[in-house]
């Protein structure tokens, strides 16, 4: 029984640390945009998974607003009246204390809509990071592929997997990305509106 928890363990931290490494680069140069991706929010204030998710956004920021580094928060009014991007950034400044540049995208309702809505804050970027939890990251970074490229091209790897994070989870966030993929491949099939 133990060496089963071990191995679904163990999987979980495997599987998550790849899907952070998958869809990007190593590029380099000066300036750099992580896109922090929304979570449902039934509240006005940031649940659990979008206080993880701002964590990861500002960890995952290397240069700082001076020298060209941009947080973005994307998601809009899904969960409740306000949006997530909004909640998000306001966890940010007050809890976090941050006080770089941020910008806000707060009308998408999906992952696709996320990055569509983004492309524009994407630009003039050199590096571009995707801040969620792995499965879903990948998801993002898949669709930026579809939708821009040479944007695509610019991907670099987020601080959104660390070994001994969210272990216990960890394998249900694995499931939930064996999903994302099965959804991901069956999208490639099908045309995008």
């Amino acid at each position: 029984m133990v060496a089963a928890g071990v191995a679904v363990l163990g999987w979980g931290e495997w599987v998550n640390r790849r899907w952070s490494r998958t869809l990007v680069g190593d590029r380099g140069g000066g300036t750099e945009a992580v896109v922090v991706l929304g979570y449902r929010n039934p509240q006005a204030t940031a649940n659990v998974v979008n206080r993880w998710r701002v964590r990861v956004g500002l960890r995952s920021l290397t240069v700082d607003g001076a020298e060209g580094g941009r947080l973005i928060f994307s998601g809009g009014a899904v969960g409740s009246g306000v949006a997530e991007a909004r909640v998000m950034a306001a966890y940010a400044r007050s809890v976090l204390k941050f006080d770089g540049p941020l910008f806000l995208e707060d009308r998408s309702r999906t992952t696709w809509e996320n990055i569509t809505n983004v492309i524009p804050l994407l630009e003039d970027a050199d590096r571009i990071k995707i801040a969620s939890q792995p499965a879903h990251a990948l998801k993002a970074r898949a669709y930026l592929r579809r939708q821009r490229p040479d944007l695509a091209a610019r991907l670099v790897r987020a601080e959104d997997y660390r070994f001994g994070e969210w272990t216990v989870v960890k394998p249900l966030l694995g499931l939930y990305g064996l999903r994302t993929l099965r959804v991901l491949r069956t999208d490639e099939r099908e045309p995008r509106p």
